[in-house]
């Protein structure tokens, strides 16, 4: 199915076909877990040791293994396993560098736990075989039910020292899994662990974006036989109507400050973008085109609203100030290009285009206009940049599976659910 259609169209066909309501709010109900399976590397992989912490086996999660997950994950990383050394290092002093750079390591990691009740304190070491120089060196404390946090806390400090760039580990992703006639709005770790349902309905839901803060998210229900963009809080479960006027209301993005969503609004003239503030208040219309136009995406200096539109003849993305105006086109290579994300860093936005081999990821160079494929399938939608901007997420094939792959194209990642049609994705912040 071609990803660009009019928000109107597509959610209308799905009210009509929705079954009777049954909406349950869950939040903080654990959901299956997803895992993820590496299927492409980086061009060279910089070898890592990492030792097991002295008493992290008292952690409901031991750190070091999530660590090593995270690195490996991230395809820059070979993980060379040291849980045979004896004795054990668990600070600078105690290390034999001979030890691990006979195995090929170029680094250490290695760190002690520190029990006290319910909660613990870690510290760490990243050392330098070559010349025993440590290179970071930190303490985290937090409560035993955080270890997950802590260990990708951990490896998104290691990832950034060894690569200069930050680390997007310590977050988390939203997407909604269908089984039969339920719909869930769900919320995992960006590893896929400790998923969450925040809400479930036999209705469609669409559309989750993350609030910059990574507190709250929106997203489009029809839960009241329309689509509606609601804002939910995550930590608290309650939620409000952002947009809900006559028509449809759809395709919710932040603002950079949180304070507003640019929508897709049909209540005066076909489809045509919106900004209302957070609290559904004060809606004020960009577009004025009798074209279609949907997807609006907020650039990260919050200036611009990137969005597609077909008022070119052919779906293409287009770039317009927040005040509104006529807009800029941005794509011009392909006949077809839309659902455009533009990286934290302003530079490339990712996008989906269509080539001979149907709707694939591709990311678009701001300045050359240039535009890479990144993926090999047919049937991908909804990237969402992770928040380093260096892996993008999305869904794919007709039985939808959430993947993502690397800005350079080289490293891709396979995310497994245990059952259901998993689709729109969104990369949320790093947790603070």
């Amino acid at each position: 199915m071609p990803t660009f259609q009019t928000s109107l169209q597509r959610m209308t066909s799905w009210l009509f076909l929705a079954a009777a309501l049954l909406f349950t709010m869950m939040h903080a109900r654990a959901a299956d877990n997803m895992t993820i399976e590496v299927v492409g590397a980086g061009a060279s992989q910089y070898p890592i040791a990492i030792v097991p912490f002295q008493s992290e086996q008292s952690l409901p999660q031991a750190l070091t293994p999530v660590v090593g997950d995270d690195l490996t994950r991230s395809g820059l990383f070979k993980v060379i396993g040291a849980g045979d050394l004896a004795p054990t290092p668990f600070t600078p002093e105690q290390l034999n560098p001979a030890a691990l750079t006979g195995r090929g390591a170029q680094t250490a990691l290695i760190g002690s736990v520190i029990p006290a009740g319910d909660s613990f304190t870690v510290k760490f070491w990243l050392v330098d075989l070559s010349n025993k120089n440590v290179l970071l060196a930190h303490q985290l404390s937090a409560r035993v039910g955080q270890s997950r946090r802590v260990a990708h806390q951990i490896a998104d400090m290691v990832y950034q020292k060894l690569t200069g760039e930050p680390g997007a580990f310590n977050s988390r992703i939203a997407y909604v899994v269908k089984r039969g006639k339920r719909h869930e709005l769900q919320v995992s770790d960006a590893d896929g662990y400790g998923a969450q349902t925040v809400l479930a309905s036999n209705q469609p839901i669409m559309s989750p974006k993350w609030s910059p803060d990574g507190g709250r998210l929106a997203y489009v229900s029809f839960e009241e036989q329309k689509p509606i963009v609601y804002v939910q809080d995550l930590a608290s479960g309650k939620r409000w109507k952002a947009a809900a006027f006559k028509g449809s209301n759809s395709a919710p993005s932040w603002s950079p400050d949180g304070r507003q969503l640019a929508v897709v609004l049909s209540k005066d003239a076909g489809s045509q973008i919106y900004i209302v503030n957070a609290d559904g208040s004060n809606p004020r219309r960009l577009t004025n085109t009798g074209d279609i136009n949907t997807e609006p995406s907020f650039t990260p200096d919050g200036r611009s609203i990137v969005f597609t539109s077909d008022r070119g003849g052919s779906p293409q993305i287009y770039r317009m100030p927040v005040s509104g105006g006529g807009g800029e086109r941005l794509t011009f290579q392909g006949a077809y290009n839309a659902s455009g994300k533009v990286s934290p860093d302003g530079k490339s936005m990712a996008l989906i285009t269509r080539t001979g081999k149907g709707f694939q990821v591709a990311v678009m160079d701001m300045a050359s206009r240039q535009i890479q494929v990144l993926t090999d399938t047919g049937s991908d939608d909804s990237p969402s940049f992770a928040s380093n901007g260096r892996m993008i997420l999305y869904e794919t094939g007709s039985r939808g599976t959430l993947a993502a792959v690397s800005v350079d194209g080289r490293i891709k990642q396979r995310l497994k659910a245990q059952n259901g049609d998993v689709r729109q994705p969104a990369w949320g912040p790093l947790l603070r």
